[in-house]
């Protein structure tokens, strides 16, 4: 069983053009209306054209939060760094919470991305 996952964004070659700086892998597909990652276990990240989702989306841009677990403390301030570079918004500098290590940054429509390292 292959598991995804799906943002939707307003235009999804600009949206794939960060997650391919963010992540340093290339799309497996990308089109005006959709664009797709592999990740690490087999998991995919698609990036649908929000005015073409069907049904319709209800919910505000920017409503949803990826985690990315990583391995250590040090690896989550490179993430941090490299997220800075490529133009993402930080919404919470690296710092220690409950569960762990971790930051979060905005994508360019607003999708909460979060890195952590578990404690």
């Amino acid at each position: 069983m292959q598991h995804s996952f799906l943002l939707y964004v307003e235009d999804p070659l600009k949206a794939a053009a960060f997650y391919e700086k963010l992540l340093h892998a290339k799309p497996l597909e990308a089109s005006p209306g959709f664009a797709m990652f592999a990740l690490t276990g087999g998991t995919m990240l698609g990036l649908w054209k929000r005015a073409d989702v069907e049904p319709k989306v209800s919910a505000p841009s920017g409503s949803n939060e990826v985690g990315f677990h990583v391995d250590s403390n040090a690896t989550v301030e490179k993430f941090f760094a490299e997220a800075k570079q490529v133009g993402a918004a930080v919404l919470q500098a690296p710092t220690q919470m409950d569960f762990g290590y971790t930051f979060c940054v905005a994508d360019p429509d607003g999708h909460r991305l979060r890195v952590f390292a578990t404690a």
